[in-house]
């Protein structure tokens, strides 16, 4: 809604419906929105390429579960440590009450694409090209999930454009509300971008069997590179970060940045490893027993 400012007057609710105790929010449901194009876009590389289900359904666990604890542990440890260090337990227990980093995500996809690799006896650039399609608009995703929360919400602005988040300030008056830059869908612009890139890349033009490691230095980018410039119009997070030169989530950046740049570089170069070996591209997968049971 606009009001009289021609802000945008936000006051979303961020439960989407409450079944007794459960709650079902935006937010989660981002979240699983995402990882269910992640299996699709999966599928479609092992079919593109020509190798069994199997890997990807191995491979896909592991980054869902990377991607999940990453965000929660990665959380707990840069922007509440202090707290978590003498509750370790409720960084589980306290789940439900929120905190998700996206840096922590990122570490912990990495860790869970790593696993797969080396398990299946992959090139592990071969994930990292490919999870940046699916990680650009699923981050697109996620932050409208976090502009349905009214949460990570930007500086006091004049711009035209900027939102009212009411649920913030609340029983205050539409017309004392500060406007804020909506830095959710800053974020959220610059992934869909991102991803757009991507595709052409990946779709078009074969990058990422022709030239690994470009597709996930572009992507690593496109998500880290813009976000100090984006952290400059947000609130920070935590009091701790008051005063600071750079934020945490633009600390968290400057290692990314640094690994996009790396393997920008090896990927022109050509000095990593093309496509998959023959013993995994033409691995035959596992019957199934209903498959088996048919036969018989």
């Amino acid at each position: 809604m606009l009001n009289n400012f021609l802000y945008i007057v936000w006051d979303f609710d961020p439960v989407m419906f409450s079944i007794g105790g459960f709650e079902l929010r935006y937010y989660g449901l981002m979240w699983a929105i995402t990882f269910l194009m992640g299996e699709r876009f999966f599928t479609g590389y092992a079919r593109r390429e020509g190798f069994g289900m199997q890997i990807i359904e191995t491979g896909f666990i592991w980054i869902v579960l990377g991607a999940i604890l990453g965000a929660r542990i990665g959380h707990c440890l840069f922007y509440e440590f202090d707290y978590y260090i003498t509750k370790p337990w409720a960084i589980l227990t306290e789940f439900r009450n929120g905190g998700m980093a996206s840096h922590g995500s990122a570490l912990g996809m990495l860790f869970g694409m790593w696993m797969t690799a080396r398990k299946h006896k992959m090139p592990y650039v071969w994930w990292l090209d490919r999870i940046m399609i699916p990680v650009t608009i699923g981050g697109a995703l996620v932050r409208l999930g976090n502009l349905m929360n009214s949460e990570i919400v930007g500086r006091v602005t004049d711009v035209p454009w900027a939102f009212q988040f009411v649920r913030l300030h609340p029983g205050m008056p539409i017309e004392s509300i500060p406007a804020q830059h909506p830095a959710q869908l800053y974020e959220a612009l610059c992934y869909i971008i991102t991803f757009v890139i991507l595709c052409v890349m990946y779709y078009k033009y074969d990058m990422g069997r022709r030239k690994p490691g470009i597709m996930f230095g572009v992507g690593v980018l496109g998500v880290f590179f813009t976000r100090p410039f984006i952290e400059l119009v947000k609130m920070n997070q935590e009091a701790f970060e008051e005063g600071m030169w750079l934020n945490m989530g633009q600390l968290l950046s400057v290692p990314f940045i640094i690994l996009a740049l790396y393997m920008i570089w090896r990927g022109v170069k050509g000095t990593l490893p093309v496509g998959v070996p023959d013993s995994v591209a033409n691995r035959p997968e596992k019957e199934s027993n209903s498959n088996k049971k048919n036969r018989k």
